[in-house]
């Protein structure tokens, strides 16, 4: 038992050792590699950042024949280094357990990854580290592993102003839309009329989000057939299946690791963030002002006009 709960403390590259099953193996470490990241479930961790350190161990196929001193050949350490950078990137999250899981999965992405160990702590969360670690093999997970951010479809984004949802040709434009062979997410603004202020800057901007994403479901009771979508996995996953979104965009925006420059009353600039970070095809904006910047293309039209 003594020596369970040392390998339980020990070093990833210890339980690799310990843990290793028959037949030769290489293994490649990467240790306490600290970051400074916005992590955590709780409210005093959002806003801010803390020290999280990384130890990481893959055990991968030993290479056979001579290397020739050819880095092409074995899996580099600038691997485990930018899959860690990648998933901290893509999006803010809440628990180590998920961040730990794909950093794993996109190691086990190389071709020469067989196992990977990853260990991560927050070390300013108490008086010691508190963290996670686990262990992944190709054999844990569910069919070949592919790398999903590569098969996100590209979505075409609309913005409906208030006076468009309002429109009598709203169901029109939806029909229109629909029957493009395009994936479609529509977005809409801040409701009309008096809403909560505070002093907050931070509790204001839930407000505003929130007060969004009811307007959304004003939009849904419109058309049964559009459903509000909170998260990135849910809309790749409707999107997919052919199902027409509505931006909810209180997690997407909050959990972002770089969020919106302009402040989230100015919707239509809100709608044009999600739709770069969405790698949209286009933006099409009914019953307001495009946007004055863009990364993609962007087309604007009247509430009175039946054609899109």
């Amino acid at each position: 038992m003594s020596s369970e709960i040392r390998l339980a403390f020990a070093h990833p590259s210890e339980r690799a050792i310990a843990t290793a099953h028959e037949g030769p193996v290489d293994r490649i470490s990467l240790r306490d590699h600290i970051v400074e990241v916005e992590i955590g479930a709780f409210q005093a961790e959002r806003g801010t950042t803390q020290r999280v350190c990384f130890n990481v161990v893959v055990e991968v196929q030993p290479i056979v024949g001579h290397i020739d001193d050819d880095v092409d050949r074995i899996l580099s350490y600038d691997r485990v280094t930018e899959a860690i950078a990648t998933e901290l990137a893509a999006e803010r999250l809440n628990l180590l357990e998920t961040l730990a899981a794909r950093i794993a999965e996109r190691i086990l992405l190389e071709p020469q990854a067989l196992r990977a160990f990853v260990r991560i702590e927050k070390l300013d969360r108490g008086p010691g580290a508190l963290g996670v670690e686990i262990v992944r093999s190709r054999s844990d997970l569910d069919g070949p592993i592919q790398d999903s951010s590569q098969e996100r479809p590209h979505p075409r984004v609309v913005y409906l102003s208030n006076d468009a949802v309002r429109s009598a040709h709203l169901g029109v434009w939806i029909d229109q839309l629909a029957a493009d062979a395009v994936p479609l997410i529509l977005c809409v603004g801040l409701p009309d009329g008096p809403r909560p202020t505070v002093g907050s800057p931070l509790a204001q901007r839930r407000i505003d989000l929130l007060a969004i994403e009811q307007n959304g479901w004003t939009l849904a009771a419109k058309d049964g057939r559009c459903k509000v979508v909170a998260t990135r996995t849910e809309l790749d996953w409707a999107m997919k299946n052919g199902q027409l979104c509505i931006w909810a965009p209180s997690k997407i925006v909050l959990d972002a690791v770089t969020g919106p420059d302009s402040n989230t009353t100015d919707t239509v600039a809100l709608t044009t963030w999600f739709a770069q970070e969405m790698d949209a095809r286009d933006l099409l904006v009914i019953g307001a002002d495009a946007p004055t910047s863009a990364t993609l293309p962007v087309r604007s039209v009247p509430i009175d006009e039946t054609l899109l």
